[in-house]
């Protein structure tokens, strides 16, 4: 891999556009539904060819920062599943786009009794997926630093922002499952030995863009309460009802934290591959 980062030609009025951040989109997340806040900057949807296949990004400016949303699960004909997603083409795509900052947003399980609505910042993972490729280095002996995993300019962004607005949040560690199923009590009852919340699109990203020198972080809400922990069977339909009803916080925080991202990375996230090469 090269580390200097590409801009490409996009189909907009300006020959080249430079990202400052990308949005990985969760459930339902392909734009902001407030047009008080953001513009288009070309309503076409810009398709993009990274070589692990071709990515779709909606560009568009927020606070006078150049964003773009790549929704990891709108696939051209139906929604794709936590396990179909094309990880290395996503995060490759935003490298390519110039970003130096990525926020994701994902919807997590609760294991320990978070209020159902609020917001998490992952500081750490436990990776329990199975058959997903987490890394760009095939072929090489690279072995990257994940001491701090997320940037901590961004979460501490996230969590001032949260503050700020007296909206809930909490941190801690996020556990990361191949799906598609939801998990089994047994296995719920040994992950909250380990972790906070449960999700199933937060591993590979974060190690990929730790490869990429990208700084990184998730914004997750909480949808519901674990597998065997709630009096009910965990439905989809409880996760996406929760996610509507918390759309309007969400791009209120994530407006107000792309607003306050450094130009430049002022972080050790740009010197991830420093020291990770044998």
């Amino acid at each position: 891999m090269i580390k200097t980062k590409n801009k490409i030609k996009l189909k907009t009025n300006q020959n080249h556009i430079n990202v400052d951040v990308v949005i990985m989109g969760g459930v339902g997340f392909t734009y902001f539904d407030s047009e008080d806040d953001f513009e288009f900057i070309e309503p076409t949807p810009q398709p993009i060819d990274t070589g692990f296949g071709k990515v779709i990004a909606n560009i568009c400016e927020i606070k006078e920062k150049t964003v773009a949303i790549i929704s990891r699960h709108a696939g051209i004909v139906k929604h794709i599943p936590p396990h179909k997603i094309n990880y290395l083409a996503n995060m490759k795509a935003a490298w390519m786009l110039g970003a130096n900052y990525v926020i994701s947003t994902n919807s997590v399980g609760t294991m320990k009794g978070h209020k159902i609505g609020s917001f998490f910042i992952p500081s750490d993972f436990i990776d329990f997926t199975k058959l997903r490729i987490s890394t760009f280095y095939n072929e090489d002996a690279i072995h990257v630093d994940m001491t701090e995993p997320y940037c901590n300019t961004i979460r501490k962004n996230m969590s001032d922002t949260l503050k700020s607005f007296d909206i809930e949040h909490s941190e801690g560690i996020y556990i990361c499952t191949e799906g598609p199923r939801f998990e089994t009590k047994a296995e719920i009852n040994m992950m909250k030995q380990f972790g906070d919340v449960i999700g199933m699109t937060g591993v590979p990203e974060v190690i990929l863009a730790k490869e990429l020198e990208m700084c990184y972080a998730s914004i997750c809400t909480v949808t519901n309460d674990a597998c065997g922990l709630s009096t009910g069977k965990l439905t989809t339909t409880e996760v996406i009802d929760t996610l509507k009803f918390n759309n309007e916080n969400l791009y209120k925080v994530l407006i107000d934290v792309i607003s306050k991202i450094p130009d430049a990375q002022e972080c050790d996230c740009v010197n991830s591959i420093m020291h990770a090469q044998m």
